[in-house]
């Protein structure tokens, strides 16, 4: 499936800032989109594609940093790159603090915003692919019955055939066909594949 082109999301109230970053965007072949406030930008919607945020940290209303505390509530994950012409120390410190990729004061070299823009993108996709991984995961999981489940949660656990048959009050030779269905269900080549895959789903699933 071909992938969704990057995006570089703008949040700038000053229309002559949001028309210089766009053209710079546009000039490296990067897809743009300009927002004044940060509830045009959550009324937009964010792109299909790995998208990184370059957002102002004062904004009228909900100001960049309200923005970077309510996306991880709101489950929205985007890598942000703030800029500003009245940062401070402090107000750097928390935006680092919250997971930013980088704090920049204006004027700033272009170079310098493209390379955090390219560190922004890579993670986003990283972390998308990862997603996307774990959602395969949970779909072959839910596959599995009540009982595959506790076997396997007992197999990744160490637990032999025999313990497993003695701890859930059922044959040992129902136990190797449970434990085969599970590894066919789930992928598994080995028992390590397996204990990968149960920590990846943890702690909600196993």
């Amino acid at each position: 499936m071909i992938e969704a082109p990057p995006t570089v999301i703008v949040i700038d109230d000053d229309p002559a800032v949001r028309d210089a970053l766009g053209n710079l965007l546009r000039s490296v072949g990067l897809l743009a989109k300009l927002h004044g406030s940060v509830p045009e930008f959550l009324k937009a919607g964010r792109p299909d594609g790995p998208t990184c945020l370059v957002v102002d940290v004062r904004l009228p209303g909900q100001s960049g940093l309200d923005l970077q505390r309510e996306l991880p509530q709101a489950g929205i994950h985007l890598p942000i790159i703030f800029i500003t012409g009245h940062g401070d120390i402090p107000m750097s410190v928390q935006a680092i603090k919250g997971g930013a990729i980088e704090f920049m004061t204006k004027p700033f070299r272009d170079q310098d915003l493209l390379d955090a823009i390219q560190l922004g993108l890579a993670r986003d996709r990283t972390w998308r692919e990862n997603e996307k991984a774990i959602a395969e995961l949970r779909a072959r999981f839910d596959s599995l019955t009540q009982r595959e489940r506790e076997v396997m949660a007992l197999v990744v656990k160490g637990r032999m055939n025999k313990q497993i048959a003695g701890q859930i009050g059922i044959s040992e030779i129902t136990v190797k066909v449970h434990r085969g269905q599970v590894m066919r269900k789930m992928g598994a080549a080995s028992l390590a594949d397996l204990v990968l895959m149960a920590d990846k789903l943890k702690p909600t699933e196993v």
